[in-house]
């Protein structure tokens, strides 16, 4: 059930949203010194690579179906265990599971969509996918933000716990597991690694999904400091990042979502990394919050058309019998990009303007390569060796 899948694939993404606003006071309150509330931030995104990958792996093994329910009910008890966070210490550890937990969900979630979507709709079907995200993007902060201001850091947590248990037990009605033959079961299993990095289509999909969340990273760390240089506070910033989610989410669900399968996904990649890259330059020149909500619907229509694409090249280069491994690489990629596009930016001591103009100049050249490289011949689909 296609519509049900969608749930979880938004309320896996609410999940991470839900902690951006959240776990830096949380941490702060249980006495953690700076340090390790970076630390405490980033362990999630550091152990949910390693749940994507493992994922992967165990979802072309075994199906989605179980791959999808160890996740939901697992993540679930590990939100409820913030509550038994006591130290800095503790919560590290919690973090850490969660994120391995919650790693488990999305690439099998994914696998499920698309290897039950007609092959002549499928980039359609990442654009819903993906118009769930978008929304989890929205709701996921705001929600969070208000709900912790009126009662608890822990409360917001405990409320995905429940959504996440519930969803792992309608799983059970609602999803079967796919039966993989016993010859494709084996050759699932002596797909070489190195395979996927050999073929174009999966290295454009895993490079988009870096530079993807690259710019993510950077947005999140640099755009509070564009808006406060302003003279703003955070409270605009959070609604410019609403800005771009919104116009994204249009263009996912409206009409306009049917170009998703007209046309060819390197194409419509390409052009959304590029509309992405131009964003983010004109944010390094913008001098004025009107223009910031412009340029960031700029962005938002990038992101649309990125997104969807991705998950399209990576469908049209991958059999259904080891596609759950490459989505887990595919989300491990996300996570990355994530952490470098901050972590980088940070490290390189760039101001906001510097690092809006070296990520949309970075994407630019990424866009240019997936296009110049676009007619090398190549396998369609990922072979074995």
């Amino acid at each position: 059930m296609r519509v049900f899948v969608y749930f979880i694939v938004f309320f896996s993404f609410f999940d991470l949203f839900t902690q951006l606003p959240i776990i830096t006071p949380l941490a702060t309150s249980l006495g953690a010194t700076p340090f390790l509330t970076g630390l405490a931030v980033g362990m999630y995104s550091f152990s949910n690579t390693i749940g994507n990958v493992i994922s992967g792996f165990l979802t072309d093994k075994r199906g989605p179906f179980v791959i999808l329910l160890i996740g939901l009910l697992f993540t679930g008890v590990m939100l409820f265990s913030y509550f038994l966070a006591i130290d800095a210490w503790s919560l590290l550890f919690i973090r850490f599971l969660h994120g391995l937990t919650a790693g488990l969900i999305v690439p099998a979630a994914f696998t499920y969509l698309a290897n039950s979507a007609k092959e002549e709709k499928k980039g359609k079907g990442a654009a819903l996918s993906g118009a769930f995200v978008g929304l989890a993007a929205v709701i996921g902060p705001a929600f969070s933000g208000i709900v912790a201001s009126k009662s608890s850091e822990t409360t917001v947590l405990s409320v995905t716990a429940f959504f996440m248990i519930l969803l792992g037990i309608l799983s059970i009605i609602f999803l079967r597991r796919r039966v993989i033959e016993k010859g494709n079961k084996e050759k699932a299993d002596t797909l070489s690694v190195r395979v996927f990095f050999k073929n174009k289509l999966i290295i454009r999909a895993f490079s988009g999904a870096f530079f993807l969340m690259f710019s993510q990273g950077v947005l999140a760390y640099m755009l509070p400091l564009k808006v406060v240089a302003l003279g703003q506070d955070s409270q605009t910033s959070g609604l410019l990042l609403s800005t771009f989610g919104i116009v994204a989410i249009l263009v996912f669900v409206l009409p306009i979502n049917n170009l998703f399968d007209i046309i060819k996904p390197v194409k419509s990649a390409a052009f959304g990394m590029s509309a992405m890259a131009v964003g983010l330059i004109l944010i390094s020149f913008s001098n004025s919050i009107p223009s910031l909500y412009v340029i960031m619907g700029i962005y938002g229509i990038g992101f649309a058309f990125l997104f969807p694409s991705l998950n399209s090249l990576l469908i049209e280069a991958t059999e259904q019998t080891h596609r759950g491994k490459a989505y887990g690489y595919f989300y491990a990629f996300f996570s990355i990009g994530v952490v470098v596009g901050s972590g980088l930016t940070g490290l390189l001591g760039l101001t906001a303007n510097q690092g809006f103009l070296f990520t949309g100049i970075l994407l630019i050249g990424g866009a240019s390569v997936m296009i110049l490289r676009r007619k090398t011949s190549q396998p369609k689909k990922v072979e074995l060796s």
